[in-house]
């Protein structure tokens, strides 16, 4: 017995033996080696181990393997429990008391807008829009929010590309409802700038978050950018003694309409970016944010 490379092959005699184990056992780790690589001699081999005294037995043994392994027919899923799947998968943010915090607040500034007569309802919404993706982003990971976080963590899926999917998944739940709230507003009280922009400050402001969780976490990362957002509105806000609702629109325009604010937005949103992706590793330790 050989190869192919030698010229010969495993006989039927030589199969049979090798069947019934009285095939010397150097002679065996050829016949093993050689069907390996040749086709018509593995043919050979199994077609003695079918006739062979072990039929009935290897019979029972492929006929429980393929019981166990035939796929069932698919079964289709009702429309509701796919609903509840994709519902579940989109992050603990858009399950919890998040979304609810969201609508709060849309609904809150409809309600000082038209119910109340407030005229700061705009100001005081473009002033909290910017933060509330940074707060559904601080409830989408880690096992303070996540009842599966054990699970995502060693997942192919987890890491950045978890992370990244459902920061996408707030944004792409808050930022229409903040933006349709502000321009639902009464146009008497959109005093300051316009009700979208708020768009880059939120977004530079989460991408920064999640660039610092890299670092300290999730929490302690948009407990800070949040924090600071909210002193750099509300300190120079409170400083001036004016009317605060004319202030807080001033302080506003400063930070979303002027050229430098914006370029400033823009250079702050790239070099997050760019630090997540140089960090991309730090995202892994999914346990530590």
């Amino acid at each position: 017995m050989s190869g192919p490379d030698t010229g010969w092959h495993v006989t039927g005699g030589a199969a049979a033996r090798y069947v019934d184990g009285t095939l010397p056992e150097p002679d065996c780790w050829s016949v093993e080696r050689h069907v390996e690589s040749c086709a018509s001699c593995a043919a050979r081999v199994s077609g003695a181990a079918r006739a062979g005294a072990a039929a009935p037995v290897l019979a029972g043994v492929r006929a429980a393997l393929l019981a166990d392994v035939r796929a069932p027919a698919p079964v289709r899923v009702p429309a509701a429990r796919r609903l509840g799947r994709l519902w579940w998968s989109v992050g603990p943010a858009l399950r919890g008391p998040w979304l609810i915090a969201l609508f709060a607040v849309a609904a809150g500034a409809l309600g000082l807008g038209y119910g109340a007569g407030f005229d700061g309802a705009g100001p005081l919404l473009l002033a909290l829009a910017p933060v509330v993706p940074v707060a559904g982003v601080a409830v989408s990971y880690g096992r303070h929010a996540d009842p599966l976080h054990e699970i995502a963590a060693a997942s192919p899926s987890g890491g950045l590309r978890l992370v990244l999917v459902r920061t996408l998944a707030v944004l792409a739940v808050s930022l229409p409802v903040l933006t349709a709230a502000g321009l639902l507003l009464p146009a008497a009280h959109q005093a300051g700038p316009g009700p979208a922009a708020w768009l880059l400050p939120a977004l530079a402001l989460t991408l920064a978050a999640l660039a610092l969780g890299g670092w300290v976490g999730c929490r302690a990362a948009t407990g800070a950018v949040g924090a600071g957002w909210v002193a750099a509105v509300a300190v120079p806000t409170a400083a001036v003694p004016r009317a605060a609702t004319a202030r807080l629109a001033e302080q506003l325009s400063l930070y979303f309409d002027s050229p430098a604010a914006r370029a400033g937005w823009a250079a702050a949103l790239v070099v997050s970016a760019a630090l997540i992706a140089v960090r991309r590793s730090a995202y892994d330790r999914l346990e530590t944010m």
